[in-house]
């Protein structure tokens, strides 16, 4: 019996590997798709490449391991039956339950592993993830100047070099706008040829001119009727641009600490339980505000000292007011209704933000148990569906786990994002797409556990024949009443 079970484990390990570094390579790619425009062209060493695709790997490991688990359990009950192992194993009196029980004890350590990988390691990973990102956003391209292009890439200068030496440091026919002004290209220098070098620590670039001229058709913004131009020649002259925003300097600072997706849920936790803390006392606040406002509308309506004299109500009945004071009255009344319902509508507003905030939290909770559990939920997916199926290799089962990884996703998203709308209690939209799947796992595992033949491929294939034999038969029939009336 221990044999089957080491047998059996062997089996299911190889692919699951396999399955769950290639769902991290995909899933990587997708990842880095979205940022190639912040790399591209920044002169990156390798080392921080690297460091950047490990950190972005890191993130997504929850995400991976059910996809791993639900396509390698398809492969490899789907390969025992198609080469009648499974067969063999149950006429030895191992039954098909057995066999899923004691490789679902792996997917539990699966799950359990994926969750304190993404509850420990996750989160610091992508800390330095987007401290290294802003990093490499901050960084300039890589200055690169080209014979013929003009190049941009300094502050308040554009640069056009008309030809350059193999050394890449004798330069000719150099032209050099001056856009300090603003005011277009009216500042320029040209020079015949000259030097391009960089300093020593890479923070300067030097430009040694020779054989121009500098010419200035700039107007002055003081004297608008002064504008002389200004023009004279040089036989050398030395011009320096500071290059020190193009080296890779690493963000140091700690703007990225609080936010959700770098907290442990001890973390999460603790701030579940300040934002309840600060909701229950805005309520307090509010009902306090709206009393208050209420008071002060009533005291201005019944004593107000422009249209009551010394509080007495008996006169007040029997005063005729003036058009100046109704008109006052009236003003004063409007602003405080305008005052009054502007507080409600910012405390409105300020309450909608403390839910959603508190509902963020709960959504970063919750979505790692999700994740662990859905590594058990594509396990009693996978493994009775290969059995039933009973098709190895990688072509069905990749199809069979696109097809239901897909579905869990859109459905993960769609409760996510009502969840954070708040159209449902955030646990609901969190669980909804493993409410969906657990009768699909029962079923699948009913169905796998009484031998049914309904989902497998030979008979999805005799039924597909069978129709199409019917159809032809009734194609020839009608042919053949049409022939013969």
């Amino acid at each position: 019996m221990k044999i089957i079970y080491r047998y059996l484990f062997k089996k299911f390990l190889g692919p699951f590997a396999l399955t769950f570094f290639f769902a991290l390579f995909i899933l990587l790619m997708q990842f880095l798709w979205r940022y190639v425009d912040d790399l591209v062209g920044k002169g990156l060493e390798l080392s921080i490449i690297l460091e950047f695709l490990f950190y972005a790997s890191a993130g997504m490991v929850a995400m991976a391991a059910p996809l791993a688990v639900l396509l390698s359990s398809l492969m490899t009950f789907g390969s025992l039956g198609e080469s009648y192992e499974l067969i063999a194993m149950k006429s030895a009196g191992v039954s098909l339950r057995k066999l899923i029980f004691s490789l679902s004890l792996f997917s539990i350590l699966i799950a359990v592993g994926s969750f304190w990988f993404s509850d420990n390691v996750a989160p610091k990973a992508y800390y330095n993830l987007r401290t290294l990102l802003s990093s490499i956003v901050d960084k300039k391209p890589t200055l690169s100047i080209v014979e013929g292009t003009f190049y941009t890439g300094f502050d308040n200068y554009t640069i056009r070099v008309g030809k350059k030496d193999k050394n890449s440091v004798d330069i000719y026919d150099v032209l050099l706008f001056d856009h300090a002004k603003h005011q277009g290209n009216l500042t320029l220098t040209y020079a015949k040829r000259g030097k391009m070098e960089m300093t020593d620590d890479k923070m300067y670039m030097l430009f040694y001119l020779y054989d121009g001229f500098y010419w200035d058709e700039s107007s002055n913004t003081e004297q608008a009727d002064n504008n002389p131009l200004l023009r004279y020649t040089f036989s050398e002259q030395y011009k320096r641009f500071d290059i020190s925003s193009f080296q890779f300097d690493r963000t140091q600072d700690d703007f990225y600490g609080n936010t959700n997706l770098t907290l442990t849920n001890k973390e999460i936790y603790k701030k579940i339980d300040t934002a309840k803390t600060t909701i229950a006392q805005h309520h307090e606040d509010r009902l306090d505000i709206f009393m208050n406002s209420c008071y002060h509308l009533k005291k201005f309506i019944s004593s107000d000292s422009t249209l009551i004299n010394k509080s007495d109500i008996s006169a007040f009945s029997k005063k005729i007011l003036t058009k100046k004071e109704k008109n006052e009255m009236l003003s004063r009344i409007i602003w405080i209704k305008n005052d009054f319902a502007n507080g409600v509508t910012t405390n409105q507003e300020y309450t909608k933000y403390l839910y959603s905030d508190l509902a963020g939290y709960f959504v970063e909770w919750y979505k790692k148990y999700v994740f662990a559990v859905a590594c058990l939920i594509f396990f009693f997916i996978g493994a009775p569906l290969g059995s039933i199926i009973r098709k190895g290799g990688i072509g069905v089962p990749l199809v069979i786990t696109v097809a239901f990884f897909t579905v869990y996703f859109f459905i993960s998203i769609f409760g996510e994002k009502i969840a954070k709308g708040e159209a449902v209690p955030v646990w609901f939209g969190m669980w909804l797409a493993t409410f969906i799947l657990i009768p699909i796992c029962a079923l699948l595992t009913y169905q796998a556990s009484v031998d049914s033949a309904l989902l497998s491929s030979e008979e999805l294939y005799k039924k597909m024949q069978q129709f199409n034999l019917k159809k032809m038969l009734t194609k020839k029939k009608n042919e053949s009443a049409a022939t013969h009336p």
